[in-house]
């Protein structure tokens, strides 16, 4: 039996786990990472990156097909959304290959197998029967797609995002179970590519965790777009009827009919706990997930976990930022915790969405009083002059204190503001601050400060 010593094993090469190992090689431990799959993870390989490289084919789509509001006559021109997943694809690859770089140039060693642990420091991989040993071991496995019952997924008729994103041709009519990010992105990119497209959503609204003006803003540009919803519903039965699902949809009590070549469910995520030994040393759960404190530990010394698995907030960049606080506290450097309600969501659909904090309503529940800011982009220059002003800029303020509780944000590219959203918040920065710091004219960032003098009552250009 090979045993091999490292100061840290890390499971799972993901947005955490890969971007750990290499600020944990900086901090000049001896590091070891198991990957059962690809370097990048899904985030990588099955998410993130690819469906926004369809997402962008879909909106050159759209935009030719609106190519006269520019001045452009275009007569006719022909779409391949087999060429936008090969795009997508080759996207994939470089990535991909620029990790195994990183990899190499931090001295990380990349084992390709399945991980158990048998002790607190002990490793075994599979199939090759390796062991390795460290003081301290990081999880980072990452989630899988949830199925519903009844609605299995079988990668055939009934695909996650995964299998979608390998699809050469646009299922169409497709039925997407969810109505959140991933549900909405996808319902994006087929209606772009003209497939007849209807989202079911058990909650009352499309993007059910956005602030409920966003939401409503939302609804009314996907039905302008074209895609059918039904909200406050849910899949009753579902049948395979040779190529093609029926489907026997409740809404509000009154049952529907619908057919579809393919179902798509974008219903959440569930943690990869399984097989990894945890029941064995006593790891502790909470709904499924690895239960951690601020700092990533586990109740079991020497063990920590990131990421996806923690369903602390399942997002790429946190667990990046989650990998480097507990790396940094396993070398002693005492890094602070993370502030989940500084922490930025997007949504890269069309019109984009973007948010952090509180919602009005989980701010009113406070029992602070508050101000509401509003700035719409259809007042926007920059918003104006590419063709893009739907949408508006919140801001919850509490009143005492002049905190900025939450910011949502939907419109063109709003994603791109996020970097400063989260920065002010971070800084405990208030909508004064924001006003006085000169926003370039004209670009997008400007409704950043015209919404921080509304919510102070000093809106100037509406």
């Amino acid at each position: 039996m090979s045993i091999s010593e490292f100061d840290l094993i890390i499971i799972g090469a993901g947005p955490g786990g890969y971007l750990v190992a290499i600020r944990a090689a900086q901090l000049g431990f001896r590091v070891v990472i198991v990957e059962r799959d690809r370097l990048g993870g899904v985030c990588l390989n099955w998410g993130c990156i690819p469906s926004k490289s369809l997402l962008k084919s879909a909106s050159v789509v759209e935009i030719l097909q609106h190519a006269s509001d520019f001045g452009v006559q275009i007569q006719s021109f022909s779409v391949d959304f087999g060429a936008a997943i090969v795009r997508s694809r080759t996207i994939v690859n470089k990535l991909v290959k620029g990790v195994e770089f990183l990899m190499k140039k931090n001295k990380i060693e990349v084992i390709k197998g399945e991980a158990t642990l048998t002790t607190p420091n002990r490793v075994e991989v599979k199939p090759d029967g390796r062991v390795l040993t460290a003081k301290n071991i990081i999880i980072a496995t990452g989630a899988r797609r949830r199925s519903l019952s009844g609605l299995t997924i079988d990668g055939k008729q009934v695909i996650s995002s995964r299998e979608a994103l390998e699809l050469s041709e646009v299922p169409n009519p497709v039925v997407i179970v969810g109505a959140s990010a991933v549900g909405m992105e996808f319902a994006t990119i087929y209606r772009s590519y003209g497939a007849d497209v209807t989202v079911i959503e058990m909650l009352p609204h499309l993007l059910p965790k956005e602030d409920e003006e966003v939401s409503l803003e939302f609804e009314k540009a996907m039905k302008k777009a074209g895609v059918k919803f039904r909200v406050s519903a849910k899949v009753v039965q579902a049948k395979r009827l040779g190529d093609r699902i029926q489907l026997e949809i409740s809404t509000n009590g009154e049952m529907e009919r619908i057919h579809a070549q393919r179902l798509l469910m974008a219903v959440g995520v569930q943690p990869n706990v399984e097989n990894l030994g945890l029941e064995r040393l006593g790891v502790e759960l909470e709904r499924g997930a690895i239960k951690v404190n601020d700092y990533g530990r586990t109740n079991v010394l020497g063990i920590y976990a990131i990421g996806d698995v923690t369903m602390k907030l399942p997002l790429a960049h946190v667990a990046s930022a989650q990998g480097v606080v507990a790396v940094e506290t396993i070398a002693g450097k005492e890094p602070h915790p993370l502030d989940y309600n500084n922490i930025p969501r997007c949504t890269y659909t069309r019109p984009q969405v973007a948010s952090l904090g509180l919602t009005e309503t989980q701010a009113r529940e406070t029992g602070r009083e508050i101000y509401i800011g509003k700035f719409p982009f259809r007042a926007n220059g920059k918003a104006l002059a590419i063709n893009e002003s739907e949408g508006f800029v919140k801001f919850i303020v509490d009143k005492k204190r002049g905190e900025i509780l939450g910011a949502h944000v939907i419109g063109p590219d709003v994603t791109e503001l996020t970097g400063e959203l989260s920065l002010a918040k971070s800084a405990e920065l208030t909508p004064m601050d924001l006003a006085h710091a000169v926003h370039a004219h004209p670009t997008l960032t400007e409704v950043i400060a015209e919404v921080a003098l509304d919510s102070m009552g000093q809106a100037i250009q509406v």
